[in-house]
């Protein structure tokens, strides 16, 4: 009887570790893979013009903003592209996007701009629990704050926010053009002292975004994607990962 019940219980655990090793292949494919992203140091763009800059980032890799992550709702993705790099001090992040219609309403900085033509970075040192966003329209208006999951916001200050360079391809003024084709780029400087750093670590981990909540077409693009039933980027579980040369 002893011999019986102990085969039994001998299959009973085969059985179970057969269902675990067969559902974890399933488990995986619902789970987005991060994206990673080697960062390259170049200490002379901290000399160089805005102008120059944006020439310069033309020789760099653009990394496409291509995760329609929520397509059955919001189909719409206008064409965007980043480059990125360092020059050890600061982030220089330089954006393209070309698609249909143009807002601008956001003045002010810590206004809605994620309701214009908006382009965002989000970001999170390794071991914090916080992470820091960063979103601006196309005409450079900046919202950027740090937030804890399940805590409110803190925004920038105004002395906080004149650290961070913007230099957008359109002129500071309000916009609404509902139809047409517009191409607009934008360049950020974000020092790392905005990160809360005073030198760069190994690894940051990050995600980049297009939105327009309130564009004649609503859209919610993404970098590394998102696995979520509703548009959220304040989810720093899917960031990806930024490794630095």
């Amino acid at each position: 009887m002893r011999t019986i019940l102990r085969y039994f219980l001998l299959i009973t655990c085969w059985s179970s570790c057969l269902l675990a090793g067969a559902s974890s292949p399933l488990l995986a494919q619902n789970q987005p893979s991060m994206k990673q992203l080697v960062v390259p140091t170049l200490p002379e763009l901290g000399n160089l013009s805005a102008d120059a800059l944006k020439t310069r980032f033309q020789s760099l890799p653009a990394q496409a903003l291509d995760c329609l992550n929520w397509a059955e709702t919001f189909p719409y993705a206008p064409e965007t592209t980043f480059r990125i790099a360092t020059d050890g001090k600061s982030l220089y992040i330089y954006y393209e996007t070309c698609g249909t219609g143009l807002r601008a309403v956001a003045l002010e900085d810590n206004g809605k701009v994620w309701e214009d033509s908006c382009v965002e970075f989000f970001v999170q040192v390794p071991g914090q629990d916080c992470y820091r966003n960063f979103e601006v329209n196309c005409i450079g208006t900046l919202l950027a704050s740090q937030k804890t999951p399940g805590s409110e916001s803190k925004r920038f200050t105004p002395e906080e926010l004149a650290k961070i360079q913007r230099y957008p391809s359109l002129e500071h003024k309000a916009i609404d053009l509902p139809e047409g084709e517009y191409a607009w780029n934008m360049l950020l400087v974000i020092p790392l002292e905005c990160l809360g750093l005073t030198e760069l670590p190994e690894t940051l981990r990050a995600n980049f975004y297009k939105c327009g909540d309130k564009t004649s077409r609503p859209h919610y693009v993404s970098w590394s994607p998102i696995s979520n039933p509703k548009p959220n980027f304040h989810l720093p579980q899917y960031f990806g990962e930024l490794r630095f040369e």
